[in-house]
C-alpha cells in the first residue's frame, strides 16, 4: 500500500479497518460468535456470523472510531474488551463518560488531531447521526459518525455511523469532500417497522450528495434485524443507472482507493 492509498478492509457488520499513511483505525468493534442478545423488550439483536480477522489477526490500531457505546451491533463484548489496548477511541461524549479511560467524547463537527505511532497525522470529525427517524433520540441514545481528513478536514473519508439520511448527513456534504463515503445500511430493523440505519432510498442521497467519491456499503450482514442486503442495495443503484458508483465490499479482503 503506497502511502496515497486508503485502504479498507471489512472485518463484519460495522467494523471496518482503515489504513491510511501507516496509521491503522477500526470502526465500531464487533468480535463475538454468533449468538443472542438482549437488551429489554423490544429490543433482540441476534448476531449470524462472527468476524473476517480476529482481534489478534487485526494488530496495532492507533484509534477506535465508535459510533456510539450503547448497542451490541455497534459494540459486542469482545469488542468491549479490546478498547482498553487501543491508543484512543473516538465516541460521543455520552460514550466517553460511560467508557472512561482512553475514550474522548467528539461533539458534531468537532475536529481533533491524531497523531499516530508512525509520526503521522490525520484529522478526525465527529459528525451528525440520527438513528432513526424524528424523535428517535431518547430511545437510540446519542450517535456521531465520522470524517477523516489528510491535508484538511474531510478530505479523505466519510464513515456515515448508524443513522438514516436527514439534514446532519447532508450538512456534511456540504461541508466536506471525502473521496470515500462508508455507508452503514442494511435498513434495520431492531424496534418495530422503521428504519433505524440507511436503506436504498438514503445511499441513493448520499450518492447524489457526494457525486465525486466512492461509495461502499457496511454493517448490512451478520445481525437478524437487517432488511436490505449489499446485493438488493446493488441492485437498486443498477436500476437507477448508478452502478458505477457503488464498489463491491468483501468481508476480509482490502479495498484500494487510490
Amino acid at each position: 500500500m503506497s502511502a496515497s492509498e486508503l485502504n479498507l478492509t471489512l472485518i463484519g457488520g460495522p467494523t471496518v479497518l482503515i489504513e491510511y499513511d501507516g496509521i491503522r483505525l477500526l470502526t465500531d468493534p464487533t468480535f463475538d460468535p454468533p449468538g443472542l442478545y438482549r437488551e429489554g423488550p423490544p429490543v433482540r439483536f441476534e448476531k449470524t456470523s462472527g468476524p473476517a480477522l480476529s482481534v489478534n489477526e487485526i494488530g496495532h490500531l492507533d484509534a477506535v472510531l465508535l459510533s456510539h457505546d450503547q448497542h451490541f451491533d455497534n459494540l459486542d463484548n469482545a469488542g468491549r474488551a479490546m478498547l482498553p489496548g487501543v491508543d484512543t477511541v473516538y465516541t460521543t461524549v455520552a460514550g466517553a463518560g460511560r467508557l472512561g479511560g482512553n475514550a474522548v467524547g467528539l461533539d458534531p463537527f468537532e475536529t481533533r488531531t491524531l497523531k499516530g505511532r508512525n509520526g503521522k497525522t490525520l484529522f478526525v470529525t465527529a459528525t451528525p447521526a440520527r438513528h432513526g427517524p424524528v424523535g428517535i433520540e431518547p430511545f437510540s441514545g446519542d450517535v456521531v459518525g465520522f470524517a477523516l481528513g489528510a491535508e484538511k478536514p474531510g478530505d479523505l473519508a466519510y464513515i456515515t455511523g448508524d443513522t438514516v439520511w436527514y439534514a446532519g448527513t447532508a450538512d456534511v456534504a456540504q461541508r466536506f469532500s471525502p473521496r470515500v463515503v462508508v455507508l452503514f445500511t442494511g435498513a434495520a430493523e431492531p424496534r418495530g417497522r422503521f428504519h433505524v440505519t440507511m436503506g436504498s432510498e438514503d445511499a441513493l442521497e448520499a450518492a447524489h450528495a457526494f457525486p465525486n467519491a466512492t461509495l461502499v456499503a457496511a454493517h448490512n450482514e451478520g445481525w437478524v434485524h437487517f432488511r436490505e442486503t449489499q446485493d438488493q442495495l446493488a441492485d437498486v443503484f443498477d436500476k437507477f443507472s448508478l452502478s458505477s458508483r457503488l464498489t463491491r465490499f468483501e468481508r476480509g479482503k482490502p479495498l484500494s482507493i487510490p
